[in-house]
């Protein structure tokens, strides 16, 4: 701890991504959420004719061509659009502009952990709101007691489940003097967005990412949608902080992949196929599952411990996430990956199984 830190920075808990080695040799990474299939071909070729001359000249600080592009695609128009670099961003502005309330900010307990590090970086209240006994957000805990904001996570992160769209109108309308923001960053694996209630209620943000469901995690595109005076916050904070969120070739790929539906929506029938197959194979080997609507699975086993499977796994080289939380330290998040990946994973908890390795869960 360094005598010129600030009293912000001795406080903060920094969030803690998920491993992204650096060693030579191959690792079977399921650990981070990054999507089996590499981006749109379009994309690819949008990027490369980007690279010219042009990149000595800043981008189009409001990202005009691609609100224009996610306008068309949700049917929206472009005033209820926002741009930035990266849903993690999004949400940062989110949090400044939106969720620091006179009351305080309301979301689960369980559930995607850069939520209390923006709460500690930005001064706000919150109040954890424990997820049910099946880890699934209980609407009612949300409406008539006293948030002053409230977000969460839809499908959740880490557990994977989801609420349909009517929960979401019920979360939604039964506040409608509070900003409630929706984080749909796995959205597109099965669940239902609530992208279309955004022209239905003035309090309602929804965020998206272009890191897992197009493939293009290393691009760092996020955006949300919502009505313009919800918009116009954001907008007025993203430009007292960073007018050029997005370079040039980051608003070309994004473009494209946002117009290359055919391509999307193979992706995400490929991922989710291979899901449903690798629950069912765990499964058979004794784990129990959430049900996920996402591109990736939580389980756990009853007889071993989580730590105990992490280290297995990456021994074999295989990278898992694994939160040290309670209710939830036994479970092992796994990204899905290809096939091929998939049956390795299986193989090697298998293996683990049948040697009687690790102390077992009492």
């Amino acid at each position: 701890m360094s005598r010129y830190w600030s009293q912000t920075v001795r406080e903060l808990d920094p969030y803690v991504p998920g491993e992204q080695p650096l060693e030579q040799r191959k690792l079977i990474k399921l650990n981070t959420n990054e999507h089996p299939m590499p981006p749109s071909p379009r994309v690819l070729q949008a990027i490369s004719t980007a690279v010219n001359g042009d990149l000595r000249l800043y981008p189009d600080p409001n990202g005009t061509a691609l609100k224009q592009a996610i306008a068309k695609n949700y049917g929206l128009r472009v005033e209820n659009v926002f741009v930035g670099n990266g849903s993690d961003e999004v949400l940062a502005h989110a949090f400044v502009a939106l969720l620091k309330q006179d009351k305080p900010l309301f979301y689960p307990d369980l559930t995607y952990g850069f939520y209390p590090v923006y709460c500690k970086l930005f001064g706000i209240e919150y109040k954890l709101i424990p997820l049910d006994d099946n880890f699934q957000v209980r609407v009612e805990d949300y409406v008539g007691t006293g948030a002053g904001a409230i977000i969460i996570a839809n499908p959740n992160a880490p557990t994977g489940c989801a609420l349909d769209l009517a929960e979401l109108e019920r979360l939604v309308a039964g506040n409608p003097d509070v900003p409630v923001v929706i984080d749909e960053a796995y959205v597109d694996f099965g669940a239902q967005s609530a992208v279309s209630l955004v022209s239905k209620y003035p309090n309602l943000l929804v965020v998206h990412t272009l890191s897992k469901s197009r493939s293009l995690a290393g691009l760092r595109v996020g955006y949300a949608m919502g009505s313009a005076e919800l918009i116009d916050g954001l907008e007025r904070v993203k430009n007292s902080f960073n007018s050029y969120p997005l370079d040039r070739l980051a608003l070309a790929g994004a473009v494209a992949a946002i117009e290359d539906q055919e391509y999307f929506k193979l992706a995400c029938s490929h991922v989710i196929e291979t899901r449903e197959k690798l629950t069912q194979d765990l499964r058979q080997i004794g784990f129990e599952v959430l049900a996920s609507s996402t591109n990736f699975v939580f389980a756990r086993h009853p007889k071993y411990r989580g730590q105990e499977l992490l280290t297995w796994l990456r021994s074999r080289d295989i990278l898992v996430r694994h939160f040290n939380k309670p209710r939830i330290s036994d479970f092992l998040r796994i990204t899905v990956g290809t096939p091929e990946q998939c049956r390795s994973l299986i193989e090697a908890l298998t293996a683990f199984i049948d040697s009687g390795k690790g102390p077992e869960v009492v």
